[in-house]
């Protein structure tokens, strides 16, 4: 088992805040303005699209700094990281969908549903902040 590089963890966390803090014009957002507005649209997908892989890429840091195999999806890094109660069981089955939205993001921009990303803003603003909070909480525990 190595050490978690906190600098590391605390600049992806700082990633994820920022891009939430980003998004909270969004929500309440009427979706026929939000589908007319194309800078609007890719910068929410953009900013959901970092602020999850930021969970991704602390997710498997901690999963392998704490002695786990890296896993092999992006969906098991969160269910993972329940299963060594970095996060509680519950909060990681609800964030690893959102590794899901993050390849359709990525890899089908031609198909993105607006209403589904509309709907994982407000889901980010409450799981992705709870999120930071316990990794925190978590790293500032560490020897």
């Amino acid at each position: 088992m190595s050490p978690v590089d906190r600098d590391v963890v605390k600049r992806k966390l700082a990633v994820i805040a920022g891009n939430l803090d980003a998004l909270q014009r969004i929500p309440g957002l009427r979706r026929d303005e939000y589908e007319k507005d194309v800078f609007l649209k890719k910068g929410t997908e953009r900013l959901i699209q970092e602020l999850i892989e930021a969970a991704i890429d602390i997710n498997t840091h901690l999963i392998v700094e704490l002695g786990g195999a890296a896993p092999d999806t992006y969906f098991d890094t969160f269910l993972q990281l329940g299963a060594l109660r970095v996060v509680p069981d519950d909060l990681a089955r609800s964030l690893a969908p959102s590794a899901g939205l993050r390849n359709r993001l990525v890899h089908e921009y031609d198909i993105i549903d607006d209403a589904l990303v509309l709907a994982s803003v407000d889901d980010a603003a409450k799981l992705y902040a709870e999120y930071v909070r316990i990794i925190m909480d978590f790293i500032d525990r560490q020897p």
